[in-house]
């Protein structure tokens, strides 16, 4: 019977994913909004606190489904789409809408390397697709 390969990479780049989240979550949740960093367009402090919430619940999802990424291989492939259809929307507003902020253009570049680096991690350990989209 073949070895399972390493899915360390992974574990260690969703952890990181997680870490990321977890700045992205107090950022919404202390500095950004209304009479913060953004104005323009303008945004009521409960849709920031409220992203904020949904940052912390992810990272805490990530970093804890590393401890044991071989189980929890359907989160990484909900938070590959998840990623990948934020910097795809992102970019979107911040090339084609006139007027957005482009304030997070570096959180896109954070994100599309993050999901670049689940996808390499996935395949060099030999997840198939299945593993990513349908929960054991």
């Amino acid at each position: 019977m073949e070895k399972p390969k390493s899915l360390k990479p992974l574990a260690i780049s969703f952890a990181l994913g997680g870490a990321w989240d977890t700045i992205a979550g107090f950022q919404y949740l202390f500095k950004i909004g209304t009479g913060r960093i953004i104005d323009n367009p303008p945004m009521d402090p409960f849709y920031a606190i409220f992203l904020g919430s949904f940052f912390l619940c992810f990272a805490y999802l990530q970093i804890l489904s590393s401890f044991n990424i071989r189980h929890y291989a359907f989160n990484v492939g909900c938070l590959i789409i998840g990623r990948l259809f934020y910097v795809i929307v992102l970019y979107y507003f911040i090339l084609f809408v006139n007027g957005f902020p482009t304030t997070f253009w570096f959180t896109g570049i954070i994100d599309g390397v993050l999901t670049l680096l689940y996808v390499i991690f996935v395949w060099k350990g030999g997840l198939k697709v299945a593993d990513l989209f349908l929960p054991k």
